[in-house]
């Protein structure tokens, strides 16, 4: 009896390791916020272990191409700042489409009209401004003034996700295009780098403005920074931190039940805790942001900037240099 009573318990234990399903998330949010983000989900759902590894979308962008030519991509869900390259990789077929997805809450602004992502939450990019030093704007063409020549700086579109969301959102608004990144220039701004030296630079005072992250921001302010967020009344650009489960995924379910978690009450609630708009408007945004209806966000037409990507950075390059 001793016997089969051990035999069925080593039965079990071998059941129980067996049931236990490993998804590999690629993403691009900061280590604290990809930690809670997967914590919370694993809490929600114990059988499914996440294993992740963070680096900037760009970079992620490069690792994902190595690894198809080397034989196969081994994410099964990306979790990345913007839909544009996710658009790349759908045009290459490598995202997988999910036409049940649960997104009847929200609006199709905010995820692919194919449905092989969806966005997560919502950051918007305006201006930041130092209020010890720096005469507070309403939009860009307050900011745009020959006074403050000099005095702002702005991440780049070849480096940033958020910046290269930024420049197709503006090409594509009738009343921003070119003209935009010529008064910069003009004003003696060299766009380089991603939005944390951004925010670092105008709220230790070596800039007036820049171009910056709601969210970020609003972190900074919390944390004691002397920094303000104005969302443009010309509109403000936005990224959604889309979701993606990758073609060829061995763990569909697994990697849908993480999509759907991301999506839902919960974990749009994390996401307004984390400090973002949630995509859902029935989840309230953070204390000191905007509702969702409460501020006007220029659309960007994904496909038409992935068509467009490559002639957009040569005439941004030939405008600064580099």
């Amino acid at each position: 009896m001793r016997l089969t009573v051990t035999a069925l318990a080593l039965m079990l234990s071998a059941t129980a390791v067996s049931a236990q399903t490993t998804l590999t998330l690629y993403t691009s949010q900061s280590p604290e916020i990809a930690q809670q983000t997967v914590d919370a989900f694993m809490a929600k759902h114990p059988d499914i272990t996440v294993e992740w590894m963070r680096n900037g979308t760009s970079q992620l962008m490069n690792i994902l191409t190595a690894e198809q030519q080397a034989g196969g991509i081994k994410a099964d869900v990306l979790l990345v700042a913007d839909s544009i390259n996710l658009g790349t990789l759908k045009q290459q077929g490598l995202l997988l489409p999910w036409p049940d997805a649960p997104v009847k809450d929200i609006d199709p602004l905010m995820y692919d009209a194919d449905k092989t992502f969806f966005g997560t939450k919502i950051s918007s990019t305006g201006i930041v401004y130092n209020t010890q030093i720096a005469a507070p704007v309403t939009g860009w063409a307050d900011l745009f003034q020959d006074a403050n020549a000099g005095q702002i700086v702005a991440p780049s579109p070849l480096y940033s996700g958020a910046a290269l969301v930024h420049m197709h959102s503006l090409l594509q608004d009738a009343s921003q295009g070119w003209g935009y990144y010529e008064r910069l220039n003009a004003l003696g701004v060299v766009p380089e780098g991603g939005n944390g030296p951004v925010l670092k630079a105008v709220a230790g005072g070596q800039m007036k403005y820049g171009v910056n992250i709601d969210a970020d921001v609003l972190r900074a302010k919390k944390a004691g920074s002397p920094v303000e967020f104005v969302y443009p009344t010309e509109g403000a650009t936005f990224f959604t931190e889309p979701v993606a489960i990758i073609a060829g995924t061995d763990q569909v379910e697994a990697a849908q039940t993480f999509v759907s978690f991301v999506l839902s009450e919960d974990g749009q609630k994390l996401a307004a805790e984390q400090g973002y708009m949630p995509v859902d408007p029935r989840v309230a945004s953070p204390e000191g942001m905007p509702a969702l209806a409460d501020i006007k966000l220029l659309p960007l037409d994904a496909d038409r900037a992935v068509a467009e990507d490559s002639e957009a950075r040569a005439r941004f390059t030939e405008i600064f240099g580099g």
